[in-house]
């Protein structure tokens, strides 16, 4: 899966990393409901660290269309509220 963390670019990550990331993406999800901003800015950096460990980078230069974006390790508590989905951050 072609993952868009925003303001940083692409990364292709295999579909069995994602048992962890949703891990990550649920704990994220209960973080925001409770309003532990603390919390929640150690578990998005701790997502979109997984990201990058786990996924390949995509060329700066590559078109490839995202099936999932992420917000960028300096988004809010409330910007990512609005990205969320039932499912969270990731679907599934």
């Amino acid at each position: 899966m072609i993952v868009r963390i925003m303001g940083e670019g692409q990364v292709k990550v295999a579909d069995s990393h994602f048992i962890e990331l949703n891990k990550l993406d649920d704990e994220l999800l209960a973080e925001m409901e409770s309003g532990d901003t603390d919390g929640f800015r150690r578990t998005l950096n701790a997502l979109l660290d997984a990201v990058r460990r786990l996924g390949e980078p995509l060329p700066d230069d590559s078109l490839e269309p995202s099936e999932l974006i992420l917000p960028g390790p300096d988004a809010t508590l409330e910007e990512v509220r609005e990205m969320l989905s039932d499912d969270g951050l990731i679907p599934g």
